[in-house]
């Protein structure tokens, strides 16, 4: 759901998607999902999104018809093509190759063309499997994993300033920003900005606009403080 909003939203702002790597759920739907945003500014609106969701819904798998909660984490990264300041050691990475599930032809499927790198001082791992070759998917990985090292070191250096500066700042991925109800009631609220919309489906259809904005003008305000 949350991959066909983004999707979507990407799609009417003028952006092109690329899905890199998939992973199905056991049963229905997605167990994790990494794609590609390209377009100007694309990471400075997305940078909104990165945080935990809260879904509020009658399962559709549910014969009782009971209400259930889930949640899914959202990663955003900004893509960087090369940094001198970040090493990134053959040493410290493991690679490993699979057959891909993703499209590409019948050569995908006969090869093991999908990539898997794990990089063993973070425990950072990053897949590719949607390129034709197993060369393409290795560099298509290794940009995700430069620019997470890149974010890591970011995160890093704003604690460091945060110490400095004697303000205990949390920098973690775990809090919720937002939950999607479809029953009872219908609402889309943002927990940070407290902007809320009711039309469920408009949100899930890509207008989180609102919420973006919202949550930009924020931290710009924060930031002139």
């Amino acid at each position: 759901m949350l991959l066909r909003m983004y999707t979507r939203w990407a799609e009417r702002s003028g952006f092109k998607v690329e899905v890199v790597d998939i992973l199905p759920g056991e049963e229905a739907g997605l167990k994790s999902v990494t794609f590609m945003v390209n377009g100007a500014n694309a990471y400075g609106f997305l940078r909104a999104e990165k945080g935990v969701h809260r879904l509020v819904r009658i399962s559709p798998f549910d014969s009782s018809g009971r209400r259930h909660t889930s949640f899914a984490s959202l990663d955003v990264v900004p893509e960087i093509e090369d940094d001198a300041d970040i090493e990134i050691r053959p040493e410290d990475l493991k690679v490993d190759t699979f057959r891909s599930g993703g499209k590409g032809g019948q050569n995908v499927n006969k090869v093991e063309t999908a990539v898997r790198i794990t990089h063993l001082p973070t425990g950072f791992i990053v897949a590719s499997q949607t390129q034709r070759s197993q060369l393409s998917n290795k560099e298509t990985a290794m940009r995700m994993l430069r620019s997470k090292l890149v974010e890591l070191k970011e995160q890093e250096q704003a604690k460091e300033l945060a110490s400095i500066r004697g303000v205990q700042t949390e920098i973690a991925w775990g809090n919720q920003i937002r939950s999607y109800v479809f029953q009872p009631y219908t609402l889309v609220k943002d927990h940070r900005t407290q902007v809320e919309i009711g039309n469920v489906q408009a949100v899930m259809d890509g207008g989180i606009d609102p919420f973006i904005n919202a949550y930009l003008q924020q931290m710009a305000k924060a930031a002139s403080v």
